[in-house]
């Protein structure tokens, strides 16, 4: 897909933050864009640069917090990263939300409490309304934090 749309479509940028996360966008003109989320603070850059690339465009981030159980080195790296992020957002002075994962999966009915579940109906979810995109467990919330947002702003 030519990632590089006419100034005057706006795209709709999802971004589930972490090791596991992934980028989504939904452009106003029928066109879409997921791949899984970069490694490195220039790498992200540079794919939110190539997602960017139009004359408007918004952002939803979800909003990250710890978990019990979770150990404290994972933890700081995913908060490290949400934090690059953050950054690499304001430099590029795109408009963004932080956004909860209750608030935006609530957009897509009941879902199971199982967090394993959970996740498979989410992503069939996406496989139903974005087949072009493969949606993977990886990708999977950021394309729908995009579609959430796309839907929100234009109700």
């Amino acid at each position: 897909m030519d990632k590089t749309p006419k100034n005057d479509v706006k795209v709709y940028i999802g971004i589930d933050p972490g090791k596991n996360g992934g980028i989504g966008a939904i452009y106003s003109n029928g066109e879409t864009y997921a791949v899984k989320c970069p490694e490195t603070v220039q790498d992200m850059a540079d794919e939110l640069s190539r997602i960017k690339n139009v004359q408007k465009s918004t952002l939803a981030i979800e909003k990250v917090h710890a978990f019990p159980g979770q150990g404290v080195t994972s933890m700081f790296n995913f908060g490290k990263g949400y934090g690059q992020w953050l950054g690499i957002i304001a430099t590029m002075g795109i408009p963004y939300i932080e956004i909860s994962p209750f608030k935006w999966q609530k957009y897509y009915g009941k879902l199971p409490r199982v967090r394993k579940d959970r996740k498979a109906l989410l992503k069939h979810y996406a496989q139903q309304r974005f087949p072009e995109l493969k949606p993977t467990l990886v990708t999977t919330d950021a394309i729908l934090i995009a579609n959430w947002l796309y839907k929100v702003e234009n109700m």
